[in-house]
């Protein structure tokens, strides 16, 4: 079966979830893919099956910190925030997408 074309793609999930959490207070994970959804214009899914052991994976790196609250529904949820070392990733994540983007640029350009 295909994928869409609006999933996230490979090797971006990181730096999209590093920058959202660098943007606002701690989040739980439906709260992370909501707003990336909402602020790619619809244009970005990342879907539960990437998500949750991606923020595992984070959380073991240092990068993420995570505790246990309750959502806007009062249901319980871990709680992800960034760290400074997740801070650092972030810059690390948006310099190789910078490189990547200007290599890919290059290649679409080449006459």
């Amino acid at each position: 079966m295909p994928k869409s074309r609006n999933d996230v793609l490979q090797g971006t999930l990181d730096l999209l979830v590093l920058r959202t959490l660098s943007a606002s207070d701690a989040m739980h994970g439906y709260a992370i893919t909501a707003h990336i959804h909402r602020v790619s214009a619809d244009r970005l899914r990342v879907e539960e099956g990437s998500l949750y052991p991606a923020l595992h994976r984070m959380e073991q790196e240092g990068w993420l910190r995570a505790s246990w609250g309750k959502t806007e529904n009062n249901r319980d949820a871990r709680f992800y925030e960034i760290t400074a070392k997740g801070r650092k990733q972030l810059e690390a994540e948006r310099k190789n997408w910078a490189q990547l983007t200007e290599g890919v640029g290059r290649v679409l350009q080449y006459a």
